[in-house]
């Protein structure tokens, strides 16, 4: 498969990712099916930021940080939309991560 292919397939999960909900790069690897590829993952949301369809404010990594908010323009882009979505961030750490959380289901 080509990055390309998978960086589509990361994307079709990310726009599944409801409005005040996040997931991790881990998580959409697993709904993949590939689950030892959350840095894949994560370069296509590094990839994502000139695309308006894909929410890349909605991925973070397994623990509710913040660790993509350096690839958005803007120092704060990233949790000013997270909080705009109701989401609340302290120290780039979501707070009450797991409330928030959104597991995606398998997409094959």
């Amino acid at each position: 498969m080509s990055n390309e292919n998978f960086f589509e397939r990361v994307y079709a999960v990310a726009r599944q990712i409801p409005y005040g909900k996040v997931t991790s790069y881990g998580a959409i690897a697993k709904a993949l099916g590939t689950a030892r590829s959350a840095r894949m993952v994560g370069w296509a949301m590094n990839a994502s930021h000139n695309r308006d369809d894909v929410p890349a404010h909605r991925v973070v990594n397994r623990n509710g940080l913040l660790t993509g908010k350096f690839h958005f323009d803007g120092t704060n882009l990233m949790q000013q939309l997270l909080e705009s979505e109701g989401i609340e961030v302290v120290e780039n750490q979501i707070i009450h991560f797991e409330k928030h959380f959104w597991e995606p289901p398998m997409t094959e």
